[in-house]
């Protein structure tokens, strides 16, 4: 039985107010969590045809826009205006967070740098996703996700050994660090609670991707071992890997000794028990390419199919490596509820990704689909308490 289609805003972060003013991926990511769970997300963009870069984030209605600004409304607002900064005033002293990934010098020269916007509003959180930082040597570079990857680390572990580096197949850092953003909001909002003030959330893409190397960070910092390429098998157990079957190949993940004891067993290869070099686990690792070569010589007498099931059986953790379609058409994934269908007025019923967070009383919701620049100005503004004939000289100034 799959999830339940819900159909009504998330009551969860209702009556919190975030003002997007980011684009790409990392901070509108950090946007979407909030907008999921109910907050009113404005996403603050510059008029169509202003700005150069604008198709970076790609084509209006394709897929990763419809995935990345579900839920938000759009204002449409010149920057380059007195008139449009007057109107981002006016949002962020009623805003509870406002989200950025200018360079700091433009963050600045707009008046969107920290001590200003908490002179506007003491209560406010500003989210700062950058490249590399906001001080430091590189804080005026501009930050790529793949950048990120070679400079963090990821791209000098990730592929087959003696190949060269190999970047990730997903934005590993730029969505970490949306990821790492969001988790500060709601730390400093919980704080804000406490002291009656916001602050400054800050992270880049680079210290979200040395983050994201986790285990294999500390292991160089605190062994002084700087790991290298290992391809598809784990760093440093085995038999942990990707494994050639009959028509196909498959994971097995049969680190620790009674795994691998229910392994041999089930493959009926317990002569491999016997092996002196197999005898533990460092034996078998420093003897990775003869096991795996004994291991493939039984897995190809059966197909992926077959060997999940007798692995499941035996309790031996193992899985299948899926392309996106059989991602989606698996069992499981159709329980979880991985994919959601909101209307666009441009694509029609559309499926994308749904936040996989799970909450039991207050669960995220796709309510409406990502949209058009400046859909929503006339309501927002007159939220803020413009009238029609304001909202008309704003738009003849160009303003929004």
């Amino acid at each position: 039985m799959e999830r339940p289609v819900i159909t009504q805003p998330s009551p969860a972060l209702r009556g919190l107010k975030v003002i997007d003013l980011s684009r790409v991926r990392a901070g509108p990511t950090c946007a979407r969590i909030f907008a999921d769970f109910g907050a009113d997300v404005i996403k603050v963009e510059t008029p169509p045809g202003l700005d150069p870069n604008e198709s970076m984030s790609g084509p209006r209605h394709g897929y990763d826009m419809l995935n990345l600004h579900r839920n938000k409304r759009s204002l449409t607002l010149n920057l380059k205006t007195a008139d449009g900064r007057a109107v981002l005033t006016r949002l962020i002293e009623t805003a509870d967070v406002v989200i950025e990934n200018f360079r700091p010098d433009v963050k600045e020269r707009l008046g969107l740098d920290y001590d200003t916007l908490a002179a506007i509003n003491p209560r406010v959180i500003l989210v700062s996703v950058s490249g590399f930082g906001q001080t430091g040597p590189y804080r005026m570079r501009g930050g790529f996700d793949q950048i990120a990857q070679g400079m963090g680390g990821l791209m000098a572990v990730t592929g087959e050994p003696g190949r060269g580096p190999m970047r990730a197949g997903v934005a590993v850092a730029d969505s970490s660090a949306g990821l790492y953003a969001a988790l500060g909001v709601m730390i400093a909002l919980h704080e804000r609670v406490i002291s009656g003030l916001g602050q400054w959330v800050q992270t880049s893409l680079l210290e979200a991707q040395i983050g994201m190397m986790d285990f294999q960070a500390a292991r160089y910092l605190v062994d002084g071992v700087a790991p290298t390429q290992a391809g598809n098998d784990h760093p440093y157990s085995t038999p942990m890997g990707v494994y050639a079957t009959a028509d196909g190949h498959i994971n097995i993940a049969a680190g620790g000794e009674g795994n691998w004891r229910k392994l041999c067993e089930t493959m009926e290869r317990t002569d491999l028990l016997d092996d002196p070099e197999f005898a533990n686990e460092q034996g078998r690792f420093e003897a990775r390419p003869r096991l795996k070569a004994e291991l493939e010589r039984t897995l190809k007498t059966r197909s992926s199919a077959q060997w999940l099931e007798a692995l499941e059986r035996a309790g031996v953790p193992a899985g299948p490596i899926y392309s996106l379609d059989e991602v989606f058409a698996d069992p499981q994934v159709k329980h979880l509820g991985m994919r959601v269908r909101v209307n666009h007025h441009a694509r029609g019923e559309v499926d994308i990704v749904r936040t996989p967070i799970n909450l039991s009383r207050t669960p995220a919701a796709v309510v409406s689909a990502s949209p058009d620049p400046g859909e929503h100005n006339a309501d927002i503004l007159t939220e803020l308490g413009f009238d029609a004939e304001a909202i008309a000289r704003l738009r003849a100034n160009q303003a929004i």
